[in-house]
C-alpha cells in the first residue's frame, strides 16, 4: 500500500491503475495551500472532514443527474458507505484510480504523449466555469495586462463585480510546475482528447456548474467559478476526478462576503511574503527563495475553521459540526479579522 501526501489531501493506493482504473482513499487534510505555494505554516481545525463531506455530496448530485465521477463512497470505520449513511463527518473518500502521466518537461513542456493513450488517465487540464468576474478574478487581471482580450471568450467587455449573460469556460494546465492559463486551442491540443470528448468535457464542465450553483443558491451563496479535473477511464468514458464544489475549488459569495479560500488569498496579499512571491514566482527555486510564510493570526484560523464547518452543515443540510450559522461567521470573519 502506498501513501502520497499532497499540499492539502494525501492520496492511499489500494489497487494501482494499469489497463484498468485502481481503487484509492483520498484523505483530506486540515492544511491548505495558497498561490501554489504548497503547503502554509497552520492547520484549519475540521477544513478536512467539511471538504471531504461537501464534495461527497456534490459527487452523489452529479451521479443523480447522469455525470459520470471517480467517486465510490465515504469510508467510516473502513467501511464504504453512501452519504446518507454516514454517522460523523469523515475526511476519507475512496475513489477510482487513473494513471496519472507528467509532460515532458525540455525548453517547455512536451505533451506528445497523451496523444497516444488509450484511455485510464488523468487529463492535465483544469476547467475552470466562470459566471461572475470578481474584482480578484486572474481572468480579469489577465485582459488588464493584455495577455488575452474580452473577443476570445466571446464577450464585448470585461469589468470587476460582473454578472456574465451565460456562464464561461478558461482553461489552465495542471501538471506543469505551476498552473499555467492557456488559449482554447491549446488545451484541445495537449489534452489528448478527440474533438467530440473535448466537446463533451465542455459541456459536462456546464452542466456540473448548473448542479453546484442551484445547490448553493438555496443557501443564499452565489456561485461565482469553479474548477473541475476530468479524467477518461479504461473505457474512455469521461469523468470528474479530484473534488468538487469546495470552497477549496470554488469562489462563493453571500451578499458581499467571500465564502471560499479568497479569505485567506485576501489575508496573505498584505503581507511582506505575498510581494516575494509576485516577484518570485516563476523561477526555477521560487518557493525557496519567498522564504517562510507567516502564520494565521489566531482569531482568523478560529473563524476560517467556523467557515469551512458552517459551510458544511449549510450544503448538505447535516449538522455535522456545533459552530454558529453561516452567516453569523461571516459577520466575525470581516468584523473581527478584516475591520482594519
Amino acid at each position: 500500500m502506498k501513501v502520497y501526501k499532497g499540499s492539502v489531501k494525501d492520496l492511499i493506493v489500494l489497487k494501482e491503475p494499469s489497463k484498468t482504473t485502481g481503487i484509492g482513499r483520498f484523505v483530506f487534510s486540515d492544511r491548505y495551500s495558497v498561490f501554489d505555494y504548497g503547503v502554509m505554516p497552520d492547520l484549519i481545525e475540521d477544513k478536512g472532514k467539511s471538504l471531504c463531506m461537501i464534495s461527497a455530496y456534490f459527487f452523489e448530485k452529479l451521479e443523480e443527474n447522469d455525470i459520470n465521477t471517480h467517486y465510490i463512497g465515504l469510508v467510516e470505520n473502513d467501511s464504504v458507505k453512501r452519504f446518507d449513511e454516514i454517522e460523523e463527518a469523515t475526511n476519507t473518500m475512496q475513489i477510482k484510480l487513473v494513471r496519472v502521466f507528467k509532460p515532458k518537461k525540455t525548453n517547455g513542456y512536451d505533451y506528445s504523449i497523451f496523444s497516444k493513450l488509450e484511455g485510464n488517465y488523468l487529463i492535465p487540464l483544469e476547467v475552470i466555469y466562470r459566471n461572475y468576474i470578481s474584482e480578484s478574478s486572474s481572468l480579469l487581471k489577465r485582459i488588464q495586462r493584455g495577455e488575452v482580450k474580452p473577443e476570445d471568450f466571446g464577450l464585448k467587455e470585461v469589468k470587476p463585480n460582473q454578472r456574465l449573460e451565460k456562464p464561461i469556460l478558461d482553461f489552465s494546465t495542471k501538471l506543469e510546475d505551476f498552473d499555467r492559463y492557456i488559449s482554447y486551442d491549446e488545451a484541445k491540443r495537449i489534452s489528448g482528447l478527440r474533438d467530440d470528448e473535448f466537446e463533451e468535457m465542455k459541456t459536462t464542465a456546464l452542466k456540473i456548474n448548473d448542479v453546484i450553483s442551484r445547490e448553493v443558491e438555496k443557501i443564499g451563496l452565489i456561485n461565482e467559478d469553479g474548477k473541475i479535473e476530468f479524467a477518461l477511464d479504461d473505457k474512455r468514458n469521461l469523468m470528474v476526478v479530484d473534488a468538487v464544489g469546495t470552497p477549496d475549488e470554488c469562489r462563493f459569495k453571500f451578499n458581499k462576503f467571500e465564502v471560499s479560500k479568497e479569505v485567506l488569498r485576501k489575508f496573505y496579499r498584505n503581507t511582506e511574503w505575498f510581494k516575494r512571491v509576485q516577484e518570485l514566482k516563476g523561477l526555477s527555486d521560487w518557493r525557496k527563495l519567498v522564504g517562510e510564510p507567516p502564520k494565521l493570526p489566531e482569531d482568523l484560523r478560529i473563524n476560517i475553521s467556523n467557515l469551512y464547518k458552517a459551510l458544511c452543515n449549510e450544503i448538505t443540510g447535516r449538522r455535522f459540526f456545533d459552530v454558529p450559522k453561516l452567516k453569523e461567521v461571516l459577520r466575525c470573519l470581516n468584523e473581527s479579522c478584516f475591520s482594519s
